[in-house]
């Protein structure tokens, strides 16, 4: 009976002690190289994303000043004796800024174009200069004066009240302008 007690109190010591070990303390070589690879692979996203114009250079450095830190904290673990939830709250780090960077890179690029609003201003000074310097036969000014004013009225439609123009209505006056610009043209 002693020796049956002695050989569970042994048992128990031996499971927390054992159980002991793994919370102590230790070097985790496999969460370096996962860490490693993640900081490449952010790196050359920012660096590809940079190159394409799909990262702002502002939206670029603001990641990569984020993976500095996180590298810095890498440094401090690495070859150490550390606790595994060390690693794991650095590679949840690199897992949260890798989802932040493909949200970036996921975002369309938006070419800047002269907005409907600003081309049908400038093309009735276009129209109106070339009124002044006689450029343009009555009948055609008057044809072109009918549609940009017709153009206007459907632009200030579709936008009264502050609303913003679908897709398709900002396509469609954007349609009309480049064709009244490509015949103003003609009379350059």
């Amino acid at each position: 009976m002693k020796n049956a007690i002695l050989l569970i109190v042994l048992m128990v010591f031996g499971l927390a002690s054992f159980s002991g070990c793994a919370t102590m303390p230790q070097t985790w070589p496999d969460y370096e190289r996962t860490a490693e690879t993640k900081m490449v692979v952010i790196q050359e996203k920012i660096g590809d994303g940079l190159k394409t114009g799909a990262l702002s250079p502002d939206q670029s450095q603001m990641f990569l000043t984020t993976l500095k830190g996180i590298r810095t904290d890498y440094t401090e673990l690495r070859d150490k004796r550390v606790y595994r939830d060390d690693w794991d709250r650095l590679n949840g780090r690199l897992d949260a800024l890798a989802e932040e960077i493909n949200r970036g890179l996921a975002r369309p690029t938006r070419i800047e174009q002269p907005r409907n609003g600003d081309r049908i201003v400038a093309l009735q000074k276009r129209l109106d200069d070339a009124r002044i310097s006689r450029r343009l036969p009555l009948t055609e000014e008057r044809e072109f004066q009918s549609r940009l004013d017709s153009i206007r009225h459907e632009y200030l439609r579709i936008t009264e009240g502050g609303r913003y123009a679908t897709i398709e209505e900002s396509g469609d006056i954007s349609r009309r302008l480049d064709s009244l610009e490509t015949e103003l043209n003609r009379f350059r």
